[in-house]
Parts: C-alpha cells; sequence; structure tokens
C-alpha cells in the first residue's frame, strides 16, 4: 500500500532543508579555529576509525536481526533481505530530507516478502520506540555511574523523554493486546472521512493494527528488546573508539551521555543530521568532558563520517543493483489512494 513515484515541481522542501543545513553547519563552526581543527584532523588515529568502522556495520547486523524479530509475527523476512532493507532505507534518510528511509523500508519489504507495507510500518514505529526507550535506559546507567554532573535541567529532560517514551510503549503494547477496541476506534475515525478515502484509511489502519502483533508475542518482543540493547551499546562503542581517535578519551558510560545528546540532534529533519548532529557532539564533550571546541569538533566531524558514509555507501552499492535511483526514492509516500 505504498507507492514510489518520481517528485514533480520547484523542490521548495529541497532549498528549505538545504538553507537550513547549512545555517547548522555555520552555527557548529562559529568561532572554531579551522587550522588547529585541520591539525586535530590530520592527528587522528587510523587504527580507531578503523575499528569505529566495524563497529558501525555491526550495529547495522542488530538492527536487521532485530527487524526480523518484530517481523516474524506477521510474516517474516530473511536475514538478507532484512539486512539489504535496512541499510537501504537509512541510506534514504542518510541523503535526502524527510525521513524516506521510514517509508521506503515497508514498501521494499512488502516487494520482497509475504508482508503488508502498513503491517511492516507498524514495526518501524516499535523501533523507534525501543530505541527511544533503550537511549533512555542507557542514560539512566550514565546518571547511576558516573560522578560527571550534568545538572537539573539535563536530568529533568532525560526523565520527561524516558516517561513519554514509557508511557508510549505501555500504550502500544496494551493497545496491540485489544485489537478490536483499536480497530472500533479507527472504524470512529474514519468514519469521519469521504466514503472512499474514509474505506481506504480503515484499511490501512485495520492493517497498520496487525503489524502490532510483536507486542502480544513477549517471545518476539523480548528478542527485540535484546537487540535494541545490543544495538546502542555497539552504537556507544563506536562513539568512545571515534572520540578515542581524537585523544578524546573517556569511561565507557560517559558515552550514553554522548548517545543521547546524538539521539536529539539526529531528530532534526535534515540529511544524516549534518549540523546538528555535529553540534549536539560539540556541546556534550565540551560542557561534560573537558573537550576543547577545536578537539570536539574533529571528534564530531570524524564519528559523523564513520556514522554515515560508510553504510551509506553500501546502501547506494544496493540500491544500484536492486535498479533504485534517488529520484524515485524521493516519490515513496504511504498511498492506497490517500496520495
Amino acid at each position: 500500500m505504498t507507492s514510489v513515484a518520481p517528485n514533480r515541481g520547484f523542490p521548495w522542501q529541497t532549498v528549505v532543508v538545504a538553507a537550513f543545513t547549512v545555517a547548522l553547519l555555520a552555527w557548529f563552526l562559529h568561532g572554531i579555529d579551522l587550522h588547529q581543527l585541520g591539525r586535530a584532523l590530520a592527528g587522528a588515529h587510523l587504527t580507531d576509525i578503523a575499528a569505529a568502522v566495524v563497529v558501525t556495520v555491526l550495529t547495522y547486523t542488530f538492527r536487521a536481526w532485530r527487524w526480523q524479530a518484530l517481523l516474524a509475527p506477521i510474516g517474516g523476512v530473511s536475514f538478507r533481505n532484512s539486512f539489504r532493507i535496512t541499510v537501504i532505507g537509512f541510506t534514504a534518510t542518510n541523503v535526502l530530507p524527510g525521513r524516506l528511509g521510514e517509508f521506503l523500508r515497508p514498501y521494499l519489504v512488502s516487494r520482497a516478502e509475504p508482508v503488508s507495507a502498513p503491517a511492516a510500518f507498524a514495526t518501524i514505529l516499535i523501533e523507534r520506540l525501543l530505541d527511544l526507550s533503550t537511549v533512555m535506559l542507557l542514560f539512566g546507567v550514565f546518571l547511576l555511574t558516573s560522578t560527571i554532573d550534568v545538572g537539573p535541567q539535563v536530568k529533568g529532560a532525560g526523565l520527561a523523554t524516558a516517561a513519554v517514551a514509557g508511557i508510549a510503549l505501555v500504550g502500544l503494547v496494551f493497545g496491540a493486546g485489544r485489537p478490536e477496541t483499536l480497530r472500533r476506534w479507527a472504524n470512529t475515525v474514519t468514519g469521519w472521512l469521504p466514503t472512499k478515502l474514509g474505506a481506504v484509511a480503515q484499511g490501512f489502519a485495520h492493517t497498520l493494527v496487525d503489524g502490532l502483533a510483536v507486542l502480544r508475542q513477549p517471545r518476539h518482543l523480548i528478542v527485540a528488546v535484546a537487540w535494541s540493547l545490543w544495538l546502542w551499546l555497539t552504537i556507544a562503542l563506536g562513539i568512545w573508539f571515534s572520540s578515542r581517535a581524537l585523544d578524546l578519551t573517556m569511561a565507557f558510560p560517559s558515552t550514553f551521555l554522548i548517545v543521547m545528546y546524538l539521539a536529539v540532534g539526529v531528530a532534526v529533519p535534515v540529511p544524516a543530521g549534518v549540523g546538528s548532529f555535529h553540534f549536539m557532539y560539540q556541546l556534550a564533550a565540551t560542557s561534560f568532558l573537558g573537550a576543547g571546541r577545536e578537539q570536539a569538533s574533529a571528534a564530531a566531524i570524524v564519528l559523523h563520517m564513520v556514522s554515515f558514509l560508510p553504510i551509506s555507501l553500501l546502501g547506494l552499492a544496493y540500491m544500484a543493483q536492486d535498479g533504485l535511483t534517488l529520484a524515485r526514492v524521493r516519490g515513496v509516500q504511504p498511498d492506497g489512494g490517500l496520495k
């Protein structure tokens, strides 16, 4: 129930996003001595960068295994397709505005496996909730084990986000256990729409409810939660290696603080979090880890390249093999007559 079609007309969204990205980069680089920044980058330790690249690729293996667990109750998917489609989806999010990869993955998996796109999209929503919950869990571990004082504002924001994530996850589990109730609510809401549009929206909503099946099967959900934990621990390990490449050393639990800041950075709707990712790393490293601005900025640049460049190149290679182009991917959208 999704389609890929080329966009037409003046690309206002692209222009606005590009301008916003440039502004974020200017904010990140404001007041930085570019010569010192260049020297710091030139002195980066290649062995640590190589280790960070290996760990980053491993995170996508964990993402693929987690998605397999989430998709298992609604049809299942092979590891090969799960990994390839996960990489392609994140590549689309990295290089294009609008987080299109979140819509592209359900579309692609529905072409390759006996899984409906709306049901698969429900697993993407569950993924994001698991990510947020795991990030906040690790932040809690940091608060309990670290002597770094992050201040009441950061603690309060973390606790509030954890509460929202917990409530949302409990709400999804509660709703998933009562699919007929969710369907009745969907029927009520879609009943306010014009007849044809309402019928399509109702079908989409019912299939979306079916996609929450994993929340009714504790075994698969436990597996997905376990992979989420391994996933974010390896992301933290990649941060640790990338920071060490610039001689910015820290206790491993301190990376959990940076993870929380970077989660905010990548939530900004710009491709690959360019600018916002860099600024949030810089802010965390200079505010709490005693790093100089040039050192923190160099580490942010290295970490960004490690996190996004190798996997995006792999994703573009997969797209080329599958006959997908960026122009076609830009048109992905949920439809089923809803366009």
